[in-house]
């Protein structure tokens, strides 16, 4: 259940960055909410995924998810690179995460 509450962590990471990039295309009170909101509860999560997981365990995952899914929202949404070397070491952050979960 932790990893499940670690991952959803991440994804609120995700969250709030899209909503930091919204902030500055266009400063509106939402997306400053979102922004808080989104990072507000992404800590929450993380506090509670860490009562199980090793702290270092836990941080670098977490920090993992929000890294790649910045990355692939830049990707997708707003038109960056998808050059071979940048997804060769995205997906090097992805396997180093998920051995982090096989060793834990």
């Amino acid at each position: 259940m932790e990893w499940f509450i670690l991952v959803l962590a991440g994804m609120f990471e995700v969250l709030g960055v899209f909503a930091l990039n919204k902030i500055s295309e266009k400063k509106e009170l939402k997306w400053f909410a979102l922004l808080l909101g989104g990072f507000a509860i992404s800590l929450t999560l993380l506090t509670f995924a860490m009562k199980t997981i090793p702290m270092g365990t836990a941080y670098a995952v977490w920090t993992g998810i929000g890294t790649v899914g910045g990355v692939l929202l830049g990707m997708f949404f707003y038109g960056e690179s998808k050059d071979w070397l940048r997804i060769l070491f995205i997906s090097m952050v992805v396997v180093a995460a998920i051995g982090l979960k096989l060793i834990s």
